[in-house]
């Protein structure tokens, strides 16, 4: 087991498969056959999830998912396949299978497939930041810790149920393409969900409060303290839950919101970080969750929010969910902007888009965001880091919630709904205090709040600064068909906005 402080190494037994020389039986067999450009990926990822009902278990899976891909352009046309035997024939075969695939392809291929231009990479590693790798902790250790955890929701008063959850996830890659660039990685991610119960016995009615522990790039030490205090926040939640169960429903109306990172993360992830990848941009990812009202015609011009709004992709950040050293296309992680002072000026890339819209991007370089979630995919553009940056002096959130009268604070991210062009949404959060003369007054419940994209990030009169900035985030951001799971990292400060409008959930539900 790795101890804190030390620098986590690949894998041993990931370095031990015959990862180059596949690679080379691949890619000699592609170029043999005219491909003129050809990568190979072989994954090994990890699963492990373990779920507790009342702090009794109920479910401890791990599996394991290895295999290799090569992905391949002939005659201008991309054509891929996977295999899972690790063995120099199978690779063989494999690149057969994805020059063929292309060869059939040709006749309906309209784009002749070009990429931007990068380095090379010869034999680089990288590996995530963290300090122990969940896969070296018995699972009875982990157990215990859940159970106790569990047990001091379990006790309070007040909870009636407790359900938990934890998955960690282990993913290695060896990449090798035709331009010369190899390298390896490892990373490693953890996602808790701690869930308390409430039910109120004469009217039926329940409530829930979760923790706000978002997933993280980090390892086993997440649990035990590291990067979260799990001690205060469990003892917080049962008196949350109490309050809310008590708090009265929330008059309808134009409020004043200062809004908390653990929930505004999700309104960027689903505005901006879907709406700024360029695949839906330009109208080729339409089927699985729509396009985008943010269209190429836009870039440079479209006043997407505030003038204080600034946004950028980024796959570098420390413990972020889509952080890499190198993307599934040899493109080294990289951080750009996708809104400046509240104006649309970048998207989110792969090589293919960066080639083909070099002029209208104003760069000839990818930004690294080809992924695959697995060695059976195909890699696609799928989502950076996308992060609303605070103010180098900006104020502290109770500073912002300050500044309003008669105005709703938000923490805790819950339910969404958006359209399929990322622009008409409404948000629902785990609590919602209701500010009076620049204080917080007790909860309130059943709100929601609603607006178009540049409605509410036009909205936005300040972020708060650094102190307020926290990375938040999910593991099962969906996109393709057949569909893809990613994870990705979202961070930002506290903001206030202003005149948003808020609904009574219950009301609007007719009850």
């Amino acid at each position: 087991m790795y101890k804190v402080g030390d620098v986590p190494e690949v894998d041993e037994s990931f370095l031990a498969l015959p990862r180059q020389e596949l690679a080379d039986a691949a890619l000699q067999r592609a170029r043999d056959l005219g491909a003129t450009f050809a990568e190979f990926r072989l994954e090994r990822i990890r699963y492990e999830s373990l779920a507790l009902r009342d702090s009794v278990l109920e479910s401890a899976t791990d599996t394991e998912d290895l295999g290799l891909a090569v992905r391949v352009v002939h005659d201008g046309t991309w054509g891929f396949a996977a295999g899972i035997a690790l063995t120099t024939d199978e690779a063989v075969q494999v690149a057969e299978q994805a020059v063929h695939m292309a060869q059939v392809a040709r006749p309906i291929n309209a784009e002749p497939i070009e990429l931007a231009d990068e380095p090379a990479y010869d034999n680089a590693t990288w590996v995530s930041s963290y300090d122990i790798d969940p896969f070296t902790v018995p699972r009875a250790n982990k157990v215990a810790l859940l159970t106790d955890y569990s047990d001091r929701l379990l006790n309070a008063d007040g909870v009636a149920h407790v359900s938990v959850h934890v998955a960690f996830v282990h993913e290695c890659k060896f990449y090798a393409n035709s331009e010369g660039t190899t390298y390896t990685q490892q990373r490693i991610r953890t996602g808790t969900d701690f869930t308390a119960f409430a039910v109120d016995a004469e009217t039926g009615r329940f409530d829930s409060m979760a923790s706000l522990a978002p997933p993280v790039g980090r390892g086993w030490e997440y649990l035990t303290g590291t990067g979260w205090d799990w001690d205060d926040e469990l003892a917080r939640i049962p008196g949350y839950l109490a309050e809310k169960m008590a708090a009265p429903s929330v008059e309808a109306g134009v409020y004043d919101v200062v809004i908390d990172p653990s929930n505004l993360w999700l309104t960027i992830h689903e505005s901006i970080g879907h709406a700024t990848e360029l695949d839906r941009a330009l109208g080729y990812e339409a089927n699985y969750a729509g396009t985008s009202f943010a269209t190429t015609d836009k870039l440079g011009n479209l006043k997407y929010g505030s003038p204080v709004m600034h946004v950028t992709g980024d796959r570098t950040a420390e413990h972020g969910l889509s952080t890499v050293g190198y993307d599934d296309e040899g493109v080294a992680g990289q951080q750009w902007d996708l809104v400046k002072d509240g104006i649309l000026v970048g998207y989110q890339v792969d090589r293919r888009m960066a080639k083909v819209n070099e002029e209208l991007l104003g760069t000839p370089r990818s930004n690294g965001c080809a992924y695959a979630d697995s060695s059976g995919h195909i890699p696609i553009q799928r989502m950076a880091n996308v992060s609303l940056q605070p103010a180098p002096d900006g104020p502290s959130t109770e500073e912002l919630i300050s500044r309003v009268e008669n105005g709703i604070y938000i923490v805790g991210d819950k339910s969404w709904s958006i359209d399929m062009q990322r622009y008409n949404f409404q948000f629902t959060g785990q609590r919602f205090y209701k500010i009076t003369n620049g204080k917080l007054d007790g909860q309130l419940r059943d709100i929601a709040y609603q607006a178009t994209t540049t409605d509410f990030w036009g909205s936005m009169e300040a972020v708060g600064g650094p102190q307020t900035y926290v990375l938040h985030g999910a593991l099962n951001c969906g996109k393709a068909q057949p569909a893809q799971s990613g994870a990705v990292s979202h961070g930002c400060p506290s903001a206030l906005f202003r005149g948003v409008n808020i609904l009574n959930t219950t009301q609007e539900a007719g009850r």
